[in-house]
């Protein structure tokens, strides 16, 4: 019975140590391009993330707060 629960356990998570000899689990992150047959990488700007920032100028709050700004504002 001992046995069960610590293969059991095993089983719940699946990393690059636990796995295969040849599983790459990798950061859930897309790929931004594709490798040639020479080694380079070749970047698809197809693939790049779109950041949408919004226009800021005129805006009344600052990215930074103080550490003396009284928490309790009325």
């Amino acid at each position: 019975m001992q046995y069960l629960c610590k293969h059991r356990a095993s089983l719940n998570i699946l990393t690059s140590k636990t796995g295969p000899c040849n599983y790459y689990k990798g950061k859930n992150c897309l790929s931004t391009g594709r490798h040639t047959s020479k080694g380079k990488y070749i970047l698809i700007a197809e693939k790049l993330p779109k950041y949408v920032v919004p226009d800021l100028t005129g805006f009344p709050l600052k990215p930074y707060v103080e550490h003396s700004t009284p928490k309790n504002i009325p």
